[in-house]
């Protein structure tokens, strides 16, 4: 058994998606659809970003859900692989809402409409540059969470991520991702400051859960075809109107990777595929579990192999 895996934020890189682009006219029509709803050039921001404009989340999100919704939807149209035979469909943040698309909970045009106001919600919720993210490298999450414990008259951060093990996210304003730094340097744990301007999913992103939760509660949702393995509970659900929950939820609350990992392995699944930009979802899976396959698709030649194996 297989579940199909959508990356987050950070998979971005220009150029992606471009090959699917020019060699498959329904991809075209996506981007072109994407353009019209954003009413900005986001094909041109993805192939060539002139401005450094990819990186700014109001554009990084609906952009890497445009690449990974085209890029599943070819793998259906294309390939003989039924990509819809996964037990699950999961994603690493703004993934979850690329999974639930591709499970027909929400349209295309809503995903992307949704997206548009998350990545800005989600900017705009502290000003920039006074929050931050880091990651904490060969850790144990218990340890952490000590640290962050015993300092919370020092400093208050948040585990933002939970990716694998041995990689922690956490979030902070600056000044306390700063004393936060100083004790992981203290305690001999290596770490890595991340070149965002928000710091995503802890409470800090109060205003972007204020501004989302109305418009995601006058979203239409169905109840998706897959169980959709939800970011707040590590767990399956199928729902919309949980759904809707657990999506306004997410934005404050950490990411569980690891555990929803666990969870899909030990209910029986062997192999994981990310589909869309990058293979961060797929080196995670087998950081958690070596003996588990994992497989990414993000270009052309990724799709020709998934074809030639699986047709």
């Amino acid at each position: 058994m297989f579940s199909v895996i959508f990356p987050g934020q950070g998979s971005q890189i220009v150029g992606m998606g471009k090959d699917f682009y020019q060699n498959f006219i329904e991809v075209k029509n996506y981007f072109e659809r994407a353009n019209e709803l954003l009413n900005k050039n986001l094909t041109k921001i993805i192939f060539d970003d002139l401005n450094n404009e990819l990186g700014q989340t109001e554009n990084t999100q609906p952009a890497i859900f445009l690449v990974s919704y085209s890029i599943f939807k070819t793998i259906v149209k294309e390939t003989e692989f039924n990509i819809n035979d996964a037990k699950y469909f999961a994603g690493h943040s703004l993934g979850e809402y690329s999974a639930l698309c591709c499970a027909n909970s929400i349209s295309f045009d809503q995903t992307i409409r949704l997206l548009k106001y998350r990545g800005k919600a989600m900017q705009n919720a502290v000003p920039n540059n006074e929050g931050g993210m880091v990651a904490v490298l060969g850790a144990n999450i218990n340890n952490i969470k000590k640290i962050l414990e015993e300092n919370k008259d020092k400093y208050s951060c948040y585990i933002a991520n939970d990716n694998s093990i041995g990689q922690i996210v956490v979030s902070g304003k600056i000044d306390s991702i700063d004393f936060f730094s100083q004790d992981l340097k203290k305690n001999k744990i290596k770490y890595i400051k991340l070149p965002v301007s928000a710091p995503f999913h802890c409470p800090l992103m109060k205003n972007a859960t204020n501004e989302m939760k109305s418009i995601i509660l006058e979203t239409e949702f169905k109840d998706p075809t897959h169980n959709i393995i939800s970011n707040v509970t590590a767990k399956p659900v199928s729902n919309s109107d949980e759904i809707k929950k657990l999506l306004i939820e997410q934005i404050e609350k950490p990411v569980r990777w690891r555990e929803s990992v666990l969870n899909m392995i030990g209910s029986g699944i062997n192999q994981f595929i990310e589909v869309g930009p990058g293979k961060v979802l797929s080196s995670l899976v087998k950081r958690i579990d070596r003996n588990i396959n994992s497989n990414h698709i993000n270009t052309l030649a990724d799709f020709k192999n998934l074809s030639n194996d699986r047709s």
